[in-house]
């Protein structure tokens, strides 16, 4: 229900910062919590962040606590990854997306969104 286009992904050295962007389309699209995830090489894909679908609540996985911030431009329809003080294990591609149903609160599991963007490279060099 909800169409995801992904950018902001690079090449960037350890310690740097990237932003991703996330833009929503579709029928009362800024209703919808939204989350990022990561997939590396050979691993599962993985939570890494979530805001709920008032704004009002973030939760992130622990291993970018205090370095990744997601938020949402006032139209809701936008939603940003700030990565700061990035590692080389955050090389990965990066997924956005939307929950399932319209009006969630934060989410941390791939089976909660039901809309998927294509996904970006973000490359670590150390």
């Amino acid at each position: 229900q909800v169409q995801l286009v992904e950018s902001g992904g690079g090449l960037v050295q350890a310690g740097g910062s990237l932003r991703l962007s996330c833009a929503a389309s579709g029928r009362t699209c800024s209703n919808y919590a939204r989350g990022w995830f990561r997939q590396a090489p050979g691993k599962e894909r993985e939570f890494v962040a979530t805001i709920s679908w008032s704004g009002g609540s973030t939760y992130y996985a622990d291993s970018v606590k205090g370095r990744f911030t997601i938020s949402r431009y006032a139209n809701k329809n936008t939603v940003y990854l700030q990565m700061n003080s990035l590692k080389p294990e955050d090389t990965a591609v990066y997924y956005c997306a939307a929950s399932k149903y319209a009006r969630a609160l934060v989410l941390d599991r791939p089976s909660d969104f039901g809309s998927w963007g294509q996904g970006t490279q973000v490359t670590v060099s150390s």
